[in-house]
């Protein structure tokens, strides 16, 4: 398994295992990206948190889950810790990735905010994003997971989503077409109304500030709750919640961060950590 400090991450993970036998891990989710379709499992989320294993702690991404197909009892929540199988993802270069066998799920607790997460979150958080893309530009293998402490976040840019591409959509009809094992309709993956990327500074002295897309299931989430909202008030909440609430001047906020496989310099917000100061 991926090695790592138990005081905070290393500069950069080892190989994966050699082999491909499951094995299992138990994770402290931090992390629920946005779903989005693919071919072989209709829609996929991808989950990201901290490996609990003493002999082996560090970030750990699970990869792919399809949410919305899972029984109730595996539908896991942001910090929960779960014990379940997994083995190497070799379709996936980061080193970090596993892939799930979702049937052996358990979720074991649910960490409350924010007196019990403090103690295993907070010794990953750093507080250079430009060294996380320094480290993936010129020492690869580097981490593509990680916990940035914004030195200043200076906004947040909301966009109409464009809806998905035809190749996406594709996906989707094809998943939505099938009938599951036990007969049931399958509703079709809906995009959202808005993208949105945060802006802010890290603590590098030479950063010319950083934009990246917020990725959190969270932001959609919200979305599709405030469905009657016309779309100006869906923006003032979505300010509200993300930019007014979560990065206030009472909050330590931190960007966990998230890198894509194919293009391992482009980093995404695919959660937020706020405890108050």
């Amino acid at each position: 398994m991926s090695q790592g400090s138990l005081f905070g991450p290393d500069a950069a993970p080892v190989a994966k295992a050699a082999d491909d036998a499951w094995r299992r891990m138990q994770v402290l989710v931090t992390v629920k990206a946005a779903p989005n379709p693919s071919a072989a499992y209709g829609e996929t989320v991808c989950v990201a948190g901290l490996s609990m294993d003493l002999d082996a702690p560090g970030w750990v991404r699970l990869y792919p889950i399809n949410f919305r197909d899972l029984e109730s009892a595996q539908r896991f929540r942001k910090y929960d810790i779960v014990s379940i199988k997994v083995k190497p993802a070799r379709n996936d270069p980061r080193v970090e990735s596993w892939k799930p066998d979702m049937t052996s799920l358990v979720v074991q607790d649910y960490l409350k905010p924010w007196k019990r997460r403090r103690p295993l979150v907070e010794p990953y958080v750093e507080e250079s994003m430009c060294e996380v893309l320094n480290a993936v530009r010129s020492r690869p293998p580097a981490r593509s997971l990680a916990a940035v402490r914004p030195a200043s976040v200076q906004g947040i840019d909301l966009e109409s989503h464009p809806g998905w591409t035809a190749d996406e959509q594709d996906k989707i009809n094809r998943y939505v077409g099938q009938i599951d094992m036990f007969g049931t309709d399958r509703t079709a993956l809906e995009a959202p109304r808005f993208r949105g990327w945060y802006r802010y500074k890290c603590t590098t002295t030479s950063c010319g500030g950083h934009r990246q897309g917020i990725l959190d299931w969270e932001f959609v989430a919200l979305q599709r709750r405030l469905v009657k909202l016309g779309d100006d008030a869906l923006k003032v909440e979505l300010r509200k919640r993300y930019f007014g609430e979560m990065c206030a001047a009472g909050k330590d906020v931190v960007f966990f961060v998230g890198n894509q496989a194919k293009r391992q310099h482009v980093f995404g917000v695919v959660g937020v950590y706020w405890p108050p100061r």
